[in-house]
């Protein structure tokens, strides 16, 4: 077995969902990949770009689902580079925004590989715009938050949770990954912070998928809206007054996959 792999491994995050939105470096190294380890949230239009000799490895991880161990997700990753072959990890969004990369990255370089990142569009950005939220707007912020919403109690895993409280006061626009599960824990410390009410709100499912559903709404009103229009993950919350500059148009997301391919 060859034990110095001619290629690095990549890194590549596949964005939020439309092919379209794959940058041309992601989509070279796919197209030259021998071996893809996809994560669930991989549209299968990223996927369908594929050179036809390619083997997908699935390696999903998903809160509340059977898992893919990370530590066995870097043990495949060394081994498929070891044996020669061109290795991608393709992530949904971006590799480095709540996706583990710099865990894989620390992996792969203690087993002596080399690692190329390439970055994706993450759905925290990708989302809000595809329905006219300008996260940074300067007029109603100085700036964004991207947080996790996933409790790191009793996960596990070493993640810290998000200081709401301090999140709360800061001004910033909030942009919540994983946070539908626990949103009326998030409201209610939101809330205790003295974050008002009728703080605008937005939740965007599946952003850039044929799936997507989007809502507009109020922090208060932000658990019932999500239960009444059934919005599940994966979704993205925004939280600040940049939601009232939201333009919600219809999107021909079908049409221009369909045009894509």
């Amino acid at each position: 077995m060859n034990t110095t792999p001619s290629f690095p491994i990549a890194l590549v995050g596949a964005g939020p969902g439309d092919p379209e939105l794959l940058t041309v470096k992601a989509l070279k190294r796919l197209q030259a990949a021998d071996v893809v380890l996809v994560d669930d949230l991989v549209d299968a239009r990223v996927l369908a770009l594929l050179a036809p000799h390619c083997r997908v490895l699935k390696v999903g991880k998903r809160g509340g689902c059977v898992s893919t161990e990370q530590r066995f997700i870097h043990e495949l990753m060394i081994r498929e580079a070891r044996s020669g072959a061109r290795v991608v990890r393709l992530k949904g969004g971006d590799p480095f925004v709540f996706g583990r990369g710099g865990e894989e990255v620390d992996a792969l370089r203690a087993a002596g590989l080399e690692v190329e990142i390439v970055n994706g569009l993450t759905a925290g950005l990708a989302g809000p715009a595809s329905i006219g939220i300008p996260v940074t707007d300067r007029r109603c912020t100085p700036g964004v938050a991207l947080v996790t919403g996933h409790s790191a109690e009793g996960s596990g895993d070493g993640g810290r949770a998000p200081d709401w409280a301090a999140l709360a006061r800061s001004g910033l626009t909030l942009v919540i990954y994983m946070g539908v599960a626990r949103c009326a824990d998030i409201v209610a410390q939101l809330r205790a912070a003295g974050m008002r009410g009728d703080m605008p709100a937005a939740v965007i499912s599946a952003a850039h998928t044929e799936r997507q559903r989007e809502a507009l709404t109020t922090l208060d009103e932000l658990v019932e809206t999500i239960r009444a229009q059934g919005l599940g993950s994966p979704a993205i919350l925004v939280i600040g007054e940049v939601v009232d500059l939201a333009a919600v148009v219809p999107r021909q997301i079908v049409g221009e996959a369909q045009a894509f391919g």
